[in-house]
């Protein structure tokens, strides 16, 4: 049972991080455990940082004025990387929609773990080859817009449901509604000028093949293009962000 047990631990970890489930086993071989893996994934971390760009990935900003992960999780988890023409598309069209409205940050969601291609991030269908990144809704409060600041505590699963739903029931699906979050929510109101700005540059974008939104955001919004796209009724939600990919 305690190798089932460590083995799960060190599954759950590589599912999440990629390299957690590598340091969980070599802390393993040591009496203080927690603290052996704490500082052998704080290596690993580190080592990440340094040799991704060699397997063509970079991370994304943790910190910045116009661009930045939305939550210091992304980045300790090693989530938060992409190619460099990913990280080039994203920093582009911040500082687009920031010239249109001064003070505006972008926050960034999932991208993809620093090493190999074909390894998906959980619960992603995609975001395997560094190809990938989801863009956080902006949003407003009573005073006006809300600078970082996002509905949900991870950017996630706060959704803008239409009138009708998109998709029957299904099953097995990843599309998951949630219901017992909404309530959790924070009171914030979705942004509509800059949320449907950065949707038109990253559609504009040459670099750009895809930008996943869900159909009633699309009318809401009024942003149109041939690279919009509705990522079918198995997978997850696109009504709490936008996917943006190469």
């Amino acid at each position: 049972m305690r190798v089932i047990g460590h083995g799960t631990v060190a599954l759950v970890l590589t599912l999440l991080t990629q390299l957690g489930g590598i340091a969980w086993l070599f802390a393993l071989g040591f009496r203080r455990r927690l603290l052996v893996f704490v500082v052998a994934y704080a290596a690993l971390w580190g080592g990440a940082q340094v040799a991704a760009p060699a397997f063509g990935r970079v991370p994304l900003p943790c910190g910045g004025e116009v661009l930045r992960a939305q939550s210091p999780v992304y980045c300790l988890l090693m989530r938060n990387f992409v190619t460099p023409e990913m990280l080039a598309v994203a920093r582009d069209a911040a500082e687009r929609v920031a010239a249109d409205h001064p003070g505006t940050v972008t926050l960034l969601l999932d991208g993809g773990f620093p090493f190999l291609d074909g390894m998906p991030l959980v619960p992603h269908l995609s975001h395997d080859d560094g190809e990938k990144l989801d863009f956080a809704f902006y949003y407003t409060d009573a005073r006006g817009y809300a600078a970082g600041k996002t509905a949900s505590p991870l950017g996630y699963f706060a959704f803008e449901r239409g009138k009708t739903e998109t998709c029957p029931a299904l099953w097995p699906s990843l599309r998951w509604d949630m219901a017992w979050f909404q309530p959790l929510a924070r009171d914030l109101q979705l942004e509509p000028e800059r949320t449907g700005l950065l949707i038109t540059l990253l559609l504009q974008d040459a670099r750009v093949g895809k930008v996943f939104v869900e159909p009633p955001l699309i009318d809401r919004l009024d942003v149109a293009g041939e690279k919009l796209r509705f990522q079918g009724c198995r997978a997850a939600r696109h009504d709490d962000h936008i996917h943006a990919q190469l």
